[in-house]
């Protein structure tokens, strides 16, 4: 379970940075750069990818991840400073709802009757998590900030739904498409500072690498940790899937509450409740 609790903790430890980002004036864009300048060189030390497998590899799956992951990072970011860690990790981990809908009418798996309910509950979950309190100030929502958590489920509901697919890719070992995506997603937004700073729409510092790697030591923890929770406890992968999410859920709600002081209405915090109890059924229902 060791591997569990660092895992979540990397996890939280990401929207926590993310969160402080507009504290210290960091451009978020740039550190996630940097981030995958490091997440390269430890998936390179520690998950050893088999390069001469890559002639083998789905290219195009690899470009467009390339460009899911860092976008769906910046998405992240903004939703953690507009609406905090609570409701933006919940929705990230509610996200496996997308996954197991592909998985029915994408590639013909059978729902259960356990997976049902686990979805409904779950878009239940989202309905609740996405309500926000109405501003006592001048009683209005302000509903545009809905648009950060609903893009952080659907892109990473997408992000994990081709992952899955590559996982079952017999001739390029998981650590190796990591590798290239990771390689690809630096890639195309070091381009984009380029052009930003080019255009004079960004100006470069170095601090930013340093944040930058920092968090990306946390994002690659994060995985590491969960792969080898899931070697460590190999017959057991519902329980590293529940406890994880679980986890990553409880963890973030106590960091937004207590270290950043977010507000969450009581429709919220029935939403997290219901967010944990898809996350078991979910995970119930995928050894039954």
């Amino acid at each position: 379970m060791i591997y569990i609790f660092l895992s979540v903790c990397c996890s939280v430890a990401v929207s926590i940075m993310l969160k402080l980002a507009k504290r210290y004036s960091i451009d978020v864009f740039q550190a996630i750069i940097w981030n995958y300048s490091i997440a390269i060189i430890l998936t390179w030390i520690f998950l050893k990818p088999q390069l001469g497998s890559l002639p083998s590899a789905p290219v195009s799956s690899y470009a467009i991840l390339g460009f899911l992951l860092p976008a769906g990072f910046l998405i992240i970011a903004l939703s953690v400073r507009v609406i905090g860690i609570v409701r933006t990790d919940t929705a990230q981990r509610l996200s496996l709802i997308i996954p197991l809908l592909a998985a029915f009418f994408l590639f013909n798996e059978q729902l259960t009757a356990f997976k049902l309910i686990g979805i409904a509950v779950g878009i239940l979950a989202v309905i609740l998590l996405l309500i926000k309190p109405v501003d006592r100030r001048n009683n209005i929502r302000k509903t545009g900030t809905l648009l950060y958590p609903i893009g952080v489920f659907i892109t990473f509901g997408i992000v994990d739904v081709m992952f899955r697919q590559l996982s079952v890719i017999k001739e390029v070992t998981f650590p190796t498409s990591l590798f290239a995506i990771y390689i690809i997603a630096f890639v195309l937004s070091l381009i984009g500072l380029f052009y930003m700073v080019l255009t004079k729409k960004a100006k470069f510092q170095w601090r930013y690498i340093g944040f930058g790697w920092i968090l990306g030591v946390a994002n690659f923890g994060n995985i590491l940790f969960y792969i080898l929770a899931h070697k460590a406890m190999a017959k057991s992968p519902s329980v590293v899937f529940s406890a994880m999410n679980i986890g990553v859920i409880a963890v973030g709600t106590l960091a937004g509450t207590f270290l950043f002081k977010e507000k969450t209405s009581w429709v919220n915090r029935m939403g997290i409740l219901l967010a944990i109890a898809a996350v078991m059924i979910i995970a119930y229902a995928q050894t039954h």
